[in-house]
């Protein structure tokens, strides 16, 4: 199990990103953006991203001096991986729907390998409605009305990119899950800028603990946890990101807010959905992947 703090990558030039240097090496195929509270109060979204492959492999290469090229690498392995990941997660917490975002009107092997995956799965998990759209028109459906989707299961690009429109960078955490190694981190960046001030929002910490103990299966910790810290919002402790005039109640900073959620350990919100993970069912099991055999014919021909 790890804990990760956020590790500044730069822009264009200088070392491949740590971060999906991690990913990779440990086998973190599966990356877990929850819900957390928005402008828009019926939204309750998970998002699962493949973590390993496709283009964040990072295989890129300068053909001429003036053409450059980037890999995107999809195997079939690869993608029966995350949609059973994703399957496994919605039966494990009672979700309902999966929705499978990709670009194969226009990728047709690539993408189109991603959704034909996608669509042998749910023959397996009969309960859990299963649907299939473009990623440009689903960006726009979740951005309009984000209510409509539960489980949206995506490759890597794809998947950073709406994981940040629904709106979790800053107070979510993210889970990066592999067979053997799990790692948790907060979805906001290092912000250098404010070190050691003492007002940061520590809610993207908390819910990274919150991740990695219900991966540890200590679901009844989580509830007591995480309903403290929707009770600190719920009344309004702020700290300057989120604080509103008019509608927080008191500005503190990182210590301060951090307090507020342990004096309320034990407590429910009264407006805000109760968190209830301990009431899930089950754990989430990945099979080996099984190559089908493909039929082969020999034909013989004769031109005349």
């Amino acid at each position: 199990m790890i804990l990760k703090a956020p590790i500044a990558t730069p822009q264009g030039k200088g070392y491949k990103s740590l971060n999906v240097t991690l990913r990779k090496s440990l086998g973190l195929f599966s990356n877990v953006h929850p819900y957390v509270e928005t402008h828009y109060p019926d939204m309750d979204v998970v998002i699962i991203r493949e973590n390993e492959k496709y283009l964040y492999s990072g295989i890129e290469h300068q053909q001429t001096q003036d053409v450059v090229q980037c890999l995107k690498l999809f195997t079939c392995p690869g993608c029966e991986k995350i949609v059973r990941y994703a399957f496994e997660y919605a039966k494990a917490y009672n979700r309902k729907k999966i929705t499978c975002m990709v670009k194969d009107n226009i990728m047709k092997l690539t993408d189109g390998l991603f959704h034909t995956v996608f669509k042998e799965i749910p023959a397996e998990y009969p309960e859990i409605i299963s649907e299939s759209q473009i990623i440009n028109i689903g960006s726009a459906r979740l951005t309009a009305s984000p209510e409509r989707y539960d489980v949206i299961v995506t490759s890597n690009l794809y998947g950073d990119i709406i994981s940040d429109i629904a709106g979790s960078a800053g107070m979510a955490g993210s889970a990066n899950i592999g067979l053997n190694v799990a790692m948790f981190e907060a979805i906001h960046g290092s912000a250098p800028d404010i070190t050691g001030k003492k007002i940061a929002n520590p809610s993207g910490l908390m819910n990274l603990l919150v991740m990695m103990l219900s991966h540890l299966g200590m679901t009844d910790m989580v509830d007591k946890v995480k309903n403290a810290w929707l009770c600190a919002i719920e009344d309004g402790c702020h700290t300057a990101d989120i604080y509103k005039e008019g509608i927080s109640k008191k500005l503190v900073n990182t210590v301060k807010f951090t307090y507020a959620v342990i004096e309320r350990l034990g407590k429910v919100p009264t407006n805000l959905p109760v968190n209830q993970l301990s009431k899930g069912v089950g754990k989430i099991v990945i099979p080996p992947f099984v190559r089908k055999e493909k039929k082969q014919e020999l034909i013989f021909g004769l031109f005349l």
